[in-house]
């Protein structure tokens, strides 16, 4: 298992992408949260396997139909497996 931090830039808040985020990560079968931030950022703390992990930032890096991202930050963390599912966090 790996655990890795996304921010996430551009158009991405007010466009579904926390939801967008969400149904990614059930799919890759990812567990963590996403939240928005207030300098209009979003933030991603994720836990899974590393394929998945790979196919779940390709995701985030796309986005949903109307947000437009321009960067994707990518800090790796220290797995602690206290995640049992990936939610919107507020």
């Amino acid at each position: 298992m790996i655990a890795r931090r996304f921010l996430i830039r551009g158009l991405v808040q007010g466009v579904g992408y926390r939801y967008f985020a969400v149904r990614a990560a059930e799919r890759h079968g990812i567990a963590g949260y996403v939240r928005n931030l207030p300098d209009g950022r979003v933030e991603v703390v994720a836990e899974g396997e590393p394929a998945a992990m790979e196919a779940f930032k390709r995701e985030l890096e796309r986005g949903p139909a109307y947000a437009r991202v321009t960067a994707v930050e990518e800090t790796t963390l220290t797995p602690t497996g206290r995640f049992r599912r990936f939610e919107v966090a507020f």
